[in-house]
């Protein structure tokens, strides 16, 4: 029971995958946190993170509270920090029946000494949202998700 269980949480999950795209601005490296965000303007779950030294994870300031309070475990979704001008292709698994129902996948960025945002990129995870760029407002030119078939 508990393999059927695990079999269709598994099959719950489709695969996307998101490519950013950084503008080139100078300093340090982004930490960056991508989240699924409900309806609601409620952090969901935690996508990935760009960034592997937890110490620095609070300047994402938001998200922080909500992996402060929720102790999600990150460790397999967590990767280098991604630089000025890089371009970055990740794997997020997100349940298909949350697609058209107004969540969104947010992308938050800080880097040491400078600017954080809360919101560089934020992505309907919707129909149309797969289908178009959405351009960041801070260290992110742009960001594109496509479901993988």
């Amino acid at each position: 029971m508990l393999f059927t269980f695990l079999s269709l949480s598994l099959l719950a999950q489709d695969k996307y995958k998101c490519m950013i795209q950084m503008t080139n601005y100078t300093g340090e490296s982004a930490y960056m946190v991508v989240s699924l965000i409900d309806p609601e303007g409620n952090y969901q779950k935690t996508l990935h993170i760009f960034g592997d030294n937890g110490k620095y994870y609070d300047s994402l300031k938001k998200w922080f509270g909500f992996y402060s309070s929720k102790k999600e475990k990150v460790d397999a979704i967590t990767g280098a920090s991604i630089t000025q001008g890089d371009r970055k292709t990740i794997v997020l698994n997100l349940e298909r029946s949350l697609l058209n129902k107004g969540y969104k996948i947010r992308f938050e960025s800080a880097v040491e000494d400078q600017y954080y945002y809360t919101t560089d990129a934020e992505v309907p995870f919707s129909s149309e949202g797969l289908k178009s760029k959405t351009e960041g407002t801070g260290y992110i030119r742009y960001v594109r998700i496509i479901e993988v078939k």
